[in-house]
């Protein structure tokens, strides 16, 4: 821990954060270091858990003021009213406890929910700007977690505008997010900036990794993420099971690194499935331990299936295997092919049986895998890295500040 006097030239962001705690929510993170590094003083309000349970402490100089954590809303509007009030009401505490030590001129909102334009509403009163993060669509998350629309999905339309509308600078993961915030959001292309989302290729390197994790396995696949009901991981299984029983791959297995709230359901279709020898589940890594792990596999998967949201969405999983020289495999959405190019290879849209003969594809071909790899990290390195998104990131905030006269 270190302590940082405010930042000389006054400049003080308050970053609001709901579904990931801080540091570990790896965007959030690396914005906030990097905002630091340029000479702003950065706080960040954010929910405990997963280790990182201190209510404040200041870490490469960023405030973190964290919260209990709220509970998740699987269904229903009273577990949604439960889950996002539990946030409300944090915000507003802490951002409260932030301003009584150093009045912030800018809140960053990132979404999910698209809740936090009430807190920039009211400080609103104070002449702070809202600067929205657009982390993910989520109109469409909610389609693609419960499987239908309804009243709810027409609620989450109401507080996208309106956050749109709050918002003076909007900074979008990626074209087709950008697009959203121009046509829905009615926003001025001036005010939106595309900040993708990317490791730093500084901390984040090839190597040999444990290969404790292979388990004596001539092929390995890894996945690294969130473990939950829009993730495709019943598409993974299967792509497995096919892969093994089908293709007659038996030499194979699969690390998988995370953890959400369906693992345990994820675990006992591998059991029932009885391919539990071949997969290891890590639970959540962080740092080197996840480096290790990632480094040990042979291919990276995605098996986020198609629909409205995971098409036009960036995976960062994606991107983490690229820039670790893994080729990768997954289901062929929009913004998967603008990340990957041709580091991937892109099965038929929730098609398991395809995403197996993808991999089969791979195995086969050890020289593909190494040029595939090759090149992911090549476009990493020369167009997507952490290094070519902070001028972006900071030409945001040049704008955000230059509207508000300071």
């Amino acid at each position: 821990m270190t302590l940082k006097m405010p930042s000389p030239n006054g400049r003080h962001i308050l970053i609001v954060v709901e579904n990931l705690p801080v540091p570990l929510d790896r965007r959030v993170w690396l914005e906030a270091t990097s905002l630091v590094q340029a000479g702003y003083e950065v706080s960040v309000i954010s929910p405990m858990g997963r280790g990182w349970v201190a209510p404040y402490e200041v870490i490469d100089g960023v405030h973190i003021y964290r919260h209990t954590e709220p509970p998740e809303a699987h269904s229903g509007a009273v577990a949604y009213a439960r889950e996002y009030g539990h946030a409300l009401w944090h915000w507003f505490r802490l951002a409260r406890v932030v301003w009584k030590r150093q009045p912030f001129q800018v809140i960053q909102g990132c979404n999910p929910p698209d809740l936090i334009f009430l807190l920039a509403i009211w400080y609103r009163l104070w002449g702070v700007l809202y600067m929205f993060d657009h982390h993910d669509v989520c109109p469409e998350l909610f389609e693609a977690k419960f499987g239908k629309r309804g009243l709810l999905y027409k609620i989450m339309l109401i507080w996208e505008r309106m956050t749109f509308a709050t918002a003076t600078v909007s900074m979008a993961t990626n074209g087709s997010f950008r697009e959203i915030a121009m046509r829905r959001g009615k926003m001025a292309p001036e005010d939106v900036f595309v900040v993708r989302s990317a490791p730093r290729i500084e901390t984040f390197l090839p190597g040999p990794g444990d290969t404790g994790y292979r388990k004596g396995a001539a092929h390995v696949m890894g996945y690294v993420g969130v473990i939950g009901q829009q993730e495709g991981m019943d598409l993974l299984v299967q792509a497995a099971e096919h892969l093994i029983k089908t293709l007659g791959q038996t030499d194979v297995h699969f690390v998988i690194v995370g953890f959400g709230p369906t693992v345990g359901e994820v675990k006992q279709d591998v059991a029932d499935r009885g391919l539990e020898a071949y997969f290891t589940f890590t639970g959540a890594l962080y740092g080197n331990d996840m480096l290790e792990a990632l480094n040990a596999v042979d291919i990276g998967v995605s098996p986020d299936p198609k629909n409205a949201m995971n098409d036009i969405s960036t995976m960062n999983k994606v991107m983490e295997y690229m820039t670790l020289e893994k080729p990768v495999v997954q289901f062929d959405l929009t913004e998967g092919r603008v990340s990957a190019g041709e580091a991937s290879l892109y099965a038929r849209a929730n098609d398991p049986v395809d995403f197996a003969q993808k991999i089969d594809t791979l195995i086969r071909d050890p020289q593909a895998c190494a040029r595939m790899g090759e090149l992911g990290r090549k476009r990493v390195l020369e167009d997507l890295s952490w290094a070519h998104t902070t001028p972006q990131l900071l030409a945001a905030y040049d704008r955000i500040y230059g509207k508000a006269g300071k």
